[in-house]
This record gives C-alpha cells, sequence and structure tokens, in this order.
C-alpha cells in the first residue's frame, strides 16, 4: 500500500502568516491530528474530507498525499526506491506528468538534480513494462509530483490538488501586480467580516478582494471552476463520495443580500476587468461596482474596508504613492467613522505614510512579496 492509504496522513502547503487560519479552516472541514510544520500543516483526513479541503479551501495552495519515505543519502538510492513505486496505479504512458522538488541539510544538495533523479526512475518504470514512457509537462500536467527531501529523508509526494488552489478560475483579466487569491481570502478572514456590516473596496483593481469575498460569505467552493483534481487519479478514488462532497457544497451555499458587497476604482479598465472576472461567480449581479476614486466617495460609517493599495516601482512613482496614501488617511478620518479599514501594504515604508495609528499589523506573503496587513479602526 501506500503510505497515505496506511497513515491517512496528509500535508496542507499554506502561505506564511495564515497558519492559525487554516488549521481552523482544516479543523472545520474535518480534520484530526492537526500538527502545523514549516511551511504547511500536517493533518489526518478520510476521502471525504480529503476531497472537501481541495475543493472548497480558500487558504491552502496544495494537499501533498505521501507515496513513501525513506532516508536518502544519495541520488542512487532515490532512483531505485523511487522505481519500486507501482506508478501505473496513478499514472499511465498517455499522462503527462511534471515535478517540483526541495531539498534542506541534506547530503543531496541539489533539487533540481534530485528532481530529475525521481523523472529517470519514473521513465524506466514504464519503459521496461510498456516500452514507452509518459511525457513531461510542466504547465499542465496531468500528474504533479513533489519530492521533498530534509535531513536526509525523502518524501515522494503526489499533489491531490493537481496544480496550485489559489489559480481559482475565475480571474480572467487583471490590472498590474495582481493579489494572489488565497492571499485575498486570508485578508478577508482576518477582518471577521460576517454580514452585519457591509465591506468596500475602495480600490478593487482586478476584483480579487472582492470575488474571496463573495467565496467566503456564500459558502462557494473556490475550487468551483477547476475541472479536475488530482485526486481523482488515485488508486482509491471514490467517485460516489466525491459527488456526495459537490452536492454537500451545493446546498449549504447562501445568497449575498444586496448592498453587502461593493467596490471601486478610478479605472475603468480596472471596473471592466473586476466584472468581468466576477461574471461567472454565483450572486454576482448583487455586487455594486462604480468608476470612482475613494477620495470622491461621501461616506462609508461603519463599513468594513479592504484595499490593496498601488505600490513600488512598476505601479507608479514613490512620491505619487506617498501621496496617495496620506489621501487615503485623510479620508478615512474624514469620512470613515466607525468603519474598520483593512489595508495591505506591498511596501512596508508606505505604512507610516498614512498618518494613522494601526490596531495590528500582520505579516502575509504576496508571493515573493513580505508585506503587511494593517488594520485600522475609526472612531
Amino acid at each position: 500500500m501506500l503510505e497515505y492509504q496506511t497513515t491517512n496522513r496528509f500535508f496542507a502547503q499554506v502561505s506564511t502568516g495564515i497558519e492559525e487560519l487554516a488549521i481552523k479552516e482544516l479543523s472545520d472541514f474535518g480534520a484530526k491530528d492537526i500538527v502545523p510544520a514549516y511551511r504547511g500543516i500536517y493533518f489526518g483526513a478520510d476521502k471525504a474530507t480529503l476531497y472537501k479541503i481541495n475543493y472548497m479551501s480558500q487558504l491552502v495552495t496544495r494537499v501533498l498525499a505521501p507515496l513513501t519515505s525513506f532516508l536518502c543519502h544519495n541520488t542512487p538510492y532515490l532512483y531505485r526506491k523511487a522505481k519500486t513505486i507501482e506508478w501505473g496505479e496513478f499514472l499511465n504512458v498517455d499522462n503527462t506528468f511534471a515535478i517540483f522538488a526541495n531539498v534542506s541539510n541534506s547530503k543531496i544538495g541539489h533539487s533540481h538534480y534530485a528532481a530529475l533523479c525521481l523523472k529517470d526512475a519514473i521513465a524506466d518504470y514504464f519503459r521496461e513494462k510498456f516500452n514507452k514512457r509518459p511525457n513531461i509537462d510542466t504547465e499542465k500536467p496531468d500528474v504533479w509530483l513533489n519530492l521533498h527531501i530534509e535531513n536526509n529523508r525523502a518524501t515522494i509526494n503526489f499533489d491531490t490538488s493537481g496544480g496550485s488552489l489559489h489559480r481559482r478560475g475565475y480571474r480572467k483579466e487583471a490590472v498590474e501586480a495582481p493579489m494572489q487569491e488565497t492571499l485575498a481570502a486570508a485578508i478577508i478572514k482576518f477582518t471577521e467580516w460576517n454580514g452585519s456590516k457591509p465591506i468596500y473596496d475602495i480600490m478593487c483593481g482586478s476584483g480579487t478582494l472582492i470575488s474571496e469575498a463573495l467565496i467566503n460569505y456564500c459558502k462557494v467552493p473556490a475550487g468551483i471552476f477547476r475541472k479536475r483534481f488530482g485526486f481523482e487519479l488515485l488508486p482509491d478514488f471514490d467517485k460516489g463520495i466525491w459527488e456526495e462532497v459537490k452536492n454537500e457544497a451545493k446546498s449549504n451555499s447562501r445568497e449575498l443580500p444586496d448592498g453587502m458587497i461593493s467596490g471601486c476604482d478610478i479605472s475603468g479598465q480596472a471596473i471592466k476587468y473586476t466584472r468581468n472576472n466576477i461574471r461567472n461567480l454565483p450572486y454576482s449581479d448583487k455586487i455594486k461596482l462604480s468608476i470612482l476614486s475613494f477620495k470622491n466617495i461621501k461616506s462609508l460609517e461603519n463599513f468594513i474596508i479592504v484595499c490593496n493599495p498601488p505600490y513600488g516601482i512598476r505601479t507608479g512613482e514613490k512620491d505619487e504613492v506617498a501621496e496617495l496614501y496620506k489621501d487615503l488617511g485623510d479620508f478615512l478620518k474624514q469620512k470613515c467613522k466607525g468603519a474598520e479599514a483593512y489595508i495591505y501594504f506591498g511596501d512596508r515604508e508606505l505604512i507610516s505614510k498614512i498618518g494613522l495609528k494601526p490596531r495590528w499589523k500582520k505579516p502575509l506573503m504576496n508571493g515573493p512579496l513580505d508585506g503587511r496587513l494593517v488594520r485600522f479602526d475609526m472612531y
């Protein structure tokens, strides 16, 4: 049997800064024996819970299922052990596959070469059995595999998600420097928004925060547009359980009240992109969008305000961006009595430019960018 079949344990990759949110989410989905680790979370799950996490999670990037793990001090041994796996159980010669690897504190020190050894083992397995091998496709493979080697212990994992879950599928067009969907989801979770107040994105860009707010409130599966998940190719995949998971998610969804989610942007193109991106999400017709500068909004008293303002060289000159943040601080002070503002700063130096005292700051990664989510309370 494969390792995950024996242990029923998996590894969820999550971004730095959202581990506590992800632990709660996994627990809510029914995961057991949850143990946080570097860049992720170990957990136990039955099939229904595994499928549900992949389909519903707003925060997890991937869910990996260990196929085998072993002490490994050199690449020839890695090759031999990898070749003993019955790859034909979830791959065939007509499939494509790709491998991503990470290596740390081990005698095998080169992740690319380690991945190449695993690739060779898989190719030779198929050549010897079928005189033909599956092809590599690093863009959209049928199967993603992960090789993790740490402290000379190697684990070969199957990606049950079938690629990063942050690629929801709703975002067709984007303005410059778009926010990752999992980060946007985390920001919405950090607001603890439950619909008791309306939420407003005052610089909505491509509409990622708006989309994730809708997904969160309406309990829409984050993977609703995903054509296939990796777990569907596992040898023990249960189609009946998968259908039950999807039906349960559909029955648990709820409608979006009018006026609950709104957004604006000074750019007409940004609003056009947002409309196109949210179009296929259920209840998106209830979202109000405006071509408008936040400076021209009359009042947002007692609102939840979210935004990801421009930052850095690519999106504007430094002095202009600093002036924008000063204007944003003035707007919040003058027109947003009783509001809570959650602003993501891609450049931490800009936090002081807003001229407000933060209630808290949280480090959050947007890809390689080490930004901060900052909460401001308006009294």
